[in-house]
């Protein structure tokens, strides 16, 4: 019999749909997983032995195959646990079959059966939601995931046992409320700056009109300062607008406790940049350079 789990692969802020198959045999003890796994993916193996060992569940001496169906498709990040660890309970009789039909799953586990935020919460939960499935992420990214929808079926527990347990039901867990973070510091303001008349009256003119902007000068003209002064007066992100920034904060890992941030954002690259450190470098380099 093979059990079967929804889960997502990223594509930049794309959530594209991925079938955790787990499938238990007869045959020499093993644990494999196929489907082109990144490192992190293959090493889940042994974070969901030692979760299921910490949660009170010890796996079959049995040929353990997971496949992460399409196999073409390239799967990278840790959130792959969660769903396998499911899909495992699933197969040998610790959760009801159908008991995660309707839900999209992703998040790490720690060695000792507890979840671990992972980076993505946000764009996996309104791909879950467009496909008409609910969502089951770890507590630390819930109020993330609840802003794909307010009628959205969301799980976020903090361990495998209390998920479990909710299945039984023997404890129910609440819906989490959606969050928006405090602002970090002051925004710089625009009018800080003294003198540069013609460049704030450019500056007001591109906030009010949505223009771009191109701004040419020697060093130390000003150019940055008046250009990090521009969030200060322009107007606040809109639903749609605040989604879809969130949504690349979400795939990147920088929101913190599932909170997202009305503020527009600044970055302020050195004129020398290339093209990798424009947009973080790093394993992510590719995945980025899709959202350019």
């Amino acid at each position: 019999m093979v059990t079967r789990v929804a889960t997502v692969a990223f594509e930049g802020i794309e959530a594209r749909a991925v079938d955790v198959q787990v499938q238990i045999t007869p045959g020499a003890v093993a644990f494999t997983v196929v489907g082109l796994p990144d490192k992190a993916v293959a090493e889940s193996r042994e974070r969901v032995r030692s979760a299921l060992i910490a949660s009170g569940l010890a796996l079959p001496a049995k040929r353990i195959t997971v496949n992460l169906a399409p196999a073409d498709l390239p799967k990278e990040g840790s959130h792959y646990d969660l769903p396998i660890a499911l899909g495992m309970m699933c197969a040998i009789g610790a959760l009801p079959a159908d008991a995660l039909s309707g839900y999209c799953v992703l998040g790490e586990l720690a060695l000792d059966g507890s979840l671990t935020a992972v980076a993505g919460v946000l764009p996996a939960a309104m791909a879950a939601n467009a496909r008409g499935l609910g969502l089951i992420c770890p507590a630390a990214s819930g109020p993330e995931a609840a802003w794909a929808a307010g009628d959205m079926d969301v799980l976020a527990p903090r361990s495998l046992i209390q998920l479990a347990n909710h299945f039984k039901g023997t404890q129910v867990m609440a819906r989490p409320v959606p969050a928006v973070a405090a602002p970090a510091g002051v925004l710089a303001d625009l009018r800080e700056i003294k003198g540069q008349e013609g460049a704030k009256r450019a500056l007001e003119i591109a906030a009010a009109g949505a223009h771009n902007l191109l701004m040419n000068g020697p060093p130390g003209a000003g150019k940055s300062m008046l250009a990090a002064r521009l969030p200060s007066i322009l107007p606040p992100l809109g639903p749609r607008e605040l989604l879809e920034v969130s949504m690349i904060q979400s795939v990147a890992g920088t929101l913190k406790d599932g909170a997202l941030s009305n503020r527009r954002p600044f970055r302020a690259p050195h004129h020398s940049a290339s093209m990798a450190a424009l947009v973080g470098g790093g394993c992510h380099f590719q995945q980025m350079l899709r959202l350019i």
